[in-house]
């Protein structure tokens, strides 16, 4: 009996043994298919990262080259930097410009292209056709709109008796003019990935809802929105993410200026880095940057997930 129950653990062990090294073959294999996307991805996401961390403890030379080790000193010194402090509450300002406003105009959007009316097809088109636009081509576009005497913006304007605007050139107004180029860029891509939320929510709901006497509002309030919650939910995270890293539109409209109105911290990092020369202050900027999407996307997941509702 006692030989018996060594033999029969001694299977069990050469059995463990085999069904060990299957799954270590089958692990290897997953990483032979992946290492492509894996060595991809080290090279343009993770080294990059990494260095840029490196760099932040540092002062480097205007090539790029290390020289004396700072520590947090960059970081400390942006506490103290008005003008971090001005880039940082532009940043913020833009942000709430831009992510409700750009969201619930998308919404508004998918919510009349969804309906099932002649010629709709067309508007979805034009409501779309944003995406297909570049950035650089999409911001000369706004360049010309907000042009002080030639702009359509400010002839609308003399058409109602009202003084021009100095859309661009104006503390006050170049930030809004910013934003409302963003708004019009990513509103191409929010309404299509909102209307495709629209289209899966099974059309029995509102039979159900219209057989209980239940309106337009009563359905949007209670079916639309709560079964739509997942996209919201996306759309609302990617299209932060994309505002605090706003670039290109700044770039071609004001430069980030005038005084610095819409100098935000990407903005902020291409000038410290690329036309001053200070890697490590820019590298810095770069980490804090990354810090502050890392805590609203957080924030995101912890607080605005219990609101979706998924089927």
């Amino acid at each position: 009996m006692i030989i018996g129950g060594i033999l029969m653990g001694k299977r069990i062990v050469k059995a463990k043994n085999k069904s060990d090294k299957k799954q270590w073959k089958l692990f290897a294999s997953g990483v032979l298919y992946l290492l492509p996307a894996l060595i991809v991805i080290s090279v343009f996401l993770f080294y990059p990262m990494l260095k840029t961390l490196y760099f932040s403890f540092f002062v480097t030379t205007a090539g790029g080259v290390t020289q004396d080790f700072v520590g947090a000193g960059h970081y400390s010194r942006l506490l103290q930097s008005g003008a971090f402090q001005t880039s940082m509450w532009a940043t913020f300002k833009f942000v709430l410009y831009t992510v409700p406003t750009g969201i619930v105009f998308a919404l508004f959007l998918a919510v009349i292209a969804n309906e099932k009316l002649k010629g709709m097809a067309f508007f979805r088109v034009i409501f779309s056709s944003t995406l297909g636009v570049s950035v650089a081509a999409g911001a000369t576009i706004w360049l010309f709109l907000f042009h002080p005497t030639l702009g359509v913006l400010n002839n609308i304007l003399a058409v109602f008796g009202i003084d021009g605007i100095n859309w661009l050139t104006s503390s006050d107004w170049a930030l809004v003019s910013v934003a409302i180029t963003t708004i019009w860029m990513n509103i191409g891509f929010n309404f299509i990935v909102l209307l495709g939320g629209l289209q899966n929510i099974p059309e029995e709901l509102y039979e159900s809802s219209r057989i209980d006497g239940a309106g337009y509002w009563h359905q949007l309030f209670k079916i639309t929105l709560p079964m739509l919650s997942p996209t919201l939910f996306f759309v609302s995270v990617v299209t932060l993410i994309n505002s605090f890293q706003t670039f290109g539109q700044i770039d071609i409209l004001t430069g980030g200026g005038p005084s610095n109105s819409t100098n935000l911290i990407v903005y902020s990092i291409y000038r410290e880095a690329f036309y001053n020369g200070r890697f490590g202050y820019a590298s810095a900027q770069a980490i804090v940057l990354f810090l502050i999407i890392l805590i609203f996307t957080v924030l995101q997941f912890k607080v605005g997930e219990r609101k979706v509702h998924y089927q």
